[in-house]
């Protein structure tokens, strides 16, 4: 048997299906706070039947929300899909994680999946680097830990920012990436500065944080644009496209009683 996991952020929703082993199917699709459970519930049918899954075969689910509105949606969507009720990841979800920082309870969801997948498959110390909406990095140290994030404004969100707020800038698109380092013209100059700007942050937030470690930390990214980014730092930073979902696998899984706690 197979479940679900959905993983609901600012921008974008990830709706995984998963067995106790693999990922089965990742799909993309845009938030939208305005749509109803019916409308959500009729998208994610849909996506099942193109990936030739029948909804029998799902035995359960996990969600993972950032936002609080679509909380309840999604989780009527799939109990109307699946006849089921999902996990919600939240207090009261067993995740094994360390947390230490002052509020646990502000950690976001999606966070602390993250964190728990990184720490399953790769060593402590890391800083794990998403740039979705936002661009954070949570910082955890050599115990397995999660100890601190640092936030602020996404690549994306920062070039729309530009754009908007000055008169004489063109739209931009970042398809087909840099030319060169130095633009020649506005777009160029723009286009180069969000890739190799964006990467200077990451490469300049891992040396920073790495000072605090007996040793180098391991440095992931994962979601929004950080595999497009990523090739232009000066960092040795492994991208893990899928691990938001692989951390919603081990915490259905564990929570179901077919992983030690």
């Amino acid at each position: 048997m197979s479940f679900y996991a959905l993983d609901v952020g600012n921008s974008d929703i990830v709706f995984g299906v998963m067995d106790e082993d693999r990922i089965r199917m990742s799909c993309l699709i845009k938030t939208d706070r305005f749509k109803t459970a019916d409308e959500y519930a009729v998208i994610f049918r849909n996506l099942l039947m193109i990936h030739e899954i029948e909804v029998k075969e799902l035995e359960g689910g996990i969600i993972s929300s950032v936002v609080p509105s679509l909380k309840m949606t999604m989780q009527d969507a799939m109990c109307s899909i699946t006849h089921r009720k999902s996990l919600i990841v939240g207090p009261g979800l067993k995740s094994g994680l360390k947390i230490r920082i002052d509020d646990p309870a502000q950690l976001g969801s999606d966070r602390v999946a993250e964190a728990v997948a990184a720490i399953a498959e790769y060593a402590a110390p890391m800083l794990i680097f998403n740039m979705g909406t936002a661009t954070t990095c949570s910082v955890i140290d050599e115990e397995g830990a999660y100890t601190g994030m640092l936030i602020m404004p996404g690549a994306l969100m920062s070039l729309d920012a530009l754009i908007m707020n000055t008169s004489l800038l063109p739209n931009i698109s970042l398809i087909g990436g840099p030319n060169g380092v130095v633009g020649k013209n506005t777009q160029d100059s723009i286009v180069n500065g969000t890739f190799f700007g964006n990467a200077a942050v990451l490469d300049g937030l891992a040396e920073r944080i790495s000072g605090q470690f007996s040793e180098e930390p391991v440095l992931l990214a994962t979601g929004g644009v950080s595999g497009r980014i990523i090739p232009y730092c000066r960092k040795n930073i492994l991208y893990d496209e899928n691990l938001l979902l692989k951390g919603l696998r081990i915490l259905y899984l564990k929570n179901c009683r077919r992983l030690k706690p």
